[in-house]
Order: structure tokens, then sequence, then C-alpha cells
């Protein structure tokens, strides 16, 4: 993806992707589709049967649509980011994208991980034009795209939240998000195109996505995916983009029932706590394989160990592939992350190894991260 406006020579690269096979990147959140068709609740209707031309909104939906983004505006925010120049990025540069007030008592704002992610001057802009200072709290990376910044919280109002399960396809949503710093708080309007969906994103099977037929723009992510009564059901996140032909209309944001339980965890202790593992890795491919004689096409090759970590006490050495984490097999359905993901926590789990040419068996106490 990619930081969505520019003030310096260089911006942030932040994940502008392109998806190659099954390799997806991503861009950035928000967009607009003029064809709107009816939501789960009957605002709206499309043309009569037989009726040709593109199908318009109704004064109705035209409404629902209107009182929603006019009750949610207030509470979506911009987020900047302005990195000093360092010797990973030596022009430095500024980046940045949405986010919106989920804590109105405690300032506290939920955006995506990749933009405060190598994090300088934080700052976020307000509705009303306002700029204030912004410090993380959390976040979730790599396990998701989501992070929690903190605000000065007078005068805020925070969204409410809805229960992204009781979405339907073809129910219209509503998003909101900074595609450039002179258009902040654009309002996009699309449709559930799909529930459930399963993406790739740097390697970690993102579960549980709303599909929206919104048009991305870079610049947008972190912005809330609304319902028509200005309730978050998602945090937009990315679009999908392909590498010959590119994909219009997928876009994709993060389901309520993914980020809630998360954020409510770094609201009430500051962390979400996930499992901690301890080593630095590289998902084995076919070419890779060959290129090591590994003798497996499948697994998490391991490059470091981290002193004193569970994988070290467990054993676990440099040149070992993991092939299982518990009961989850790595491979294409299942990134090392994943696996890692769905290990309990301060649990006794087995590790299936490939060392030396054949299989062995370990057990790692996983910790918390």
């Amino acid at each position: 993806m990619e930081a969505g406006f520019k003030r310096r020579r260089l911006l942030i690269s932040l994940l502008l992707p392109v998806l190659v096979a099954a390799f997806l990147g991503g861009a950035l959140a928000g967009g607009l589709v003029s064809l709107l068709v009816p939501d789960s609740d009957g605002a709206g209707a499309g043309p009569s049967q037989g009726q040709e031309g593109p199908i318009e909104a109704t004064p109705d939906l035209q409404d629902a649509v209107t009182k929603a983004v006019a009750a949610a505006l207030p509470s979506v925010v911009t987020v900047i980011n302005e990195i000093a120049p360092s010797s990973e990025l030596p022009e430095g540069g500024t980046g940045g994208g949405a986010g919106f007030i989920f804590d109105d008592s405690e300032g506290l704002i939920l955006t995506n991980e990749h933009i405060v992610r190598n994090p300088g001057k934080l700052s976020v802009l307000l509705q009303g034009g306002e700029v204030r200072p912004a410090t993380i709290v959390s976040d979730d990376a790599p396990f998701t795209d989501l992070a929690v910044i903190r605000i000065a919280p007078t005068g805020l109002e925070a969204l409410s939240l809805a229960d992204s399960d009781d979405l339907v396809p073809g129910q219209t949503v509503i998003a909101i998000g900074s595609p450039d710093i002179d258009y902040s708080n654009s309002v996009t309007v699309g449709v559930v195109s799909g529930r459930g969906r399963r993406k790739q994103l740097n390697g970690v099977w993102l579960e549980d996505l709303i599909q929206t037929d919104a048009a991305i723009n870079t610049g947008n992510s972190g912005g809330p995916l609304l319902n028509l009564r200005g309730e978050v059901v998602g945090v937009v996140t990315f679009r999908d983009v392909g590498a010959d032909d590119p994909l219009f209309g997928i876009s994709f944001a993060i389901s309520s029932r993914t980020f809630l339980p998360i954020v409510r965890s770094i609201q009430r202790r500051g962390a979400f706590p996930r499992p901690y593992f301890g080593i630095d890795y590289e998902t084995v491919v076919p070419a890779f394989a060959a290129a090591k004689k590994l003798g497996v096409e499948d697994g998490a090759y391991v490059s470091r160990v981290v002193e004193a970590s569970p994988a070290a006490k467990a054993g676990i050495r440099a040149g070992d592939v993991i092939l299982r984490i518990g009961e989850t097999d790595l491979g294409a359905r299942h990134s090392f992350i994943d696996a890692l993901a769905a290990a309990p926590i301060d649990a006794s789990v087995p590790v299936l190894l490939w060392r030396v040419g054949q299989a062995e068996e370990v057990v790692v106490e996983v910790t918390a991260r």
C-alpha cells in the first residue's frame, strides 16, 4: 500500500501492491460507485422490470446516505505521518490515510497499521480543520493491518459500531477517507459484494473480509465502512489489483467481527495478546526449496532464532523448516503467521520440523507477544 498524499520529494511507500497470481498487495481505501442498489433495510429501489439505462438512487436512499454521512463525518479523521530522513529512508517523507474515533473519552482512533509503521511525527486532522498531535497505543501487526492511536480527547464524538455478520450482499455501504490532504473525508458509496472473503496480504491470510465494489484510492485506508445507520461495519484497508489486467470494483474492509475484540483489548489493556515464537523466517516456495536443497516445498525456513525465545528453548535452530504448528500445516492455505495465530498462548504446542532431510517434532511453550 502507499501513502495517500505528497508533500515532500519522497513519500512513505505504504504497500501499494499488485496481485500476481495468488499474491495480493494492497492500496488503501474508499472510492466512488455510481451504481446504487437496495440495501437490506429496503431503502432505495432498482429500475422497473425491462427498464434500460443506469440504476439511479431513489430519494429515500439518497436521504439515508446523507443522514448517515452527516452523523459520521465529525468522527472521521485524517492521519498524517511525517518521517524524518534516516538510513532506511534518506529523503524522509510524509504519508497518511484515514481513521475514526471509537473512544471519545480516551481520544482513541482506529486506523491501519501500515499508515503509522515507522512512525515519525504523527498528527490527526479533525473534520473542523484542527490538527492534534498523536501517539501510537498499540497495533496488531503482522496479524492484521490494525493500529490504535491517541489524541487529546477534548470535544470528540465516537462512531457507533455494528455487527458485520448482519450485512447481506447488495446492501448499501458508505466509505469515508482521505485520498489526498486536499480531499480529506471524501464520501464514497458502494454495496456489499461479498462477506467472509479471504485474501493474502504480505504473506498473511486475512480472514472474514468484507468485499465492496467501492473504487479504492491511495490514502483512504483506515477509514470506516458504514451501514445506512452510520454505524461502522468495517475498516476499509486495500483494493485488489491485477498484474496485467487491472481489477476494478474489488475492495476489502476488515470486518467489525474481526477488529472489535482487538480494539477492545487495546482499549482495556493497552495491547492485544498474540502468540510469540521468536524466529525470523522465509516462506518456502519451490524455487527457494530447490536453491537450498531442502527436500520439502512448503513451510517456513528458519533464518534466525531469537535468543531465549520460545523457539530457542524448544531447540529450533537456523536451517530448520517448520512444517506444522499445532494442527495447522503450513502451505498454500496457511502461512506461518496464520498457523501461529491459531496457537494458544501459554500452552505447549507441538511443532513439526524438517531438519537435515528428516522430520522431527519438538514442543514449543508459546508465550504472549
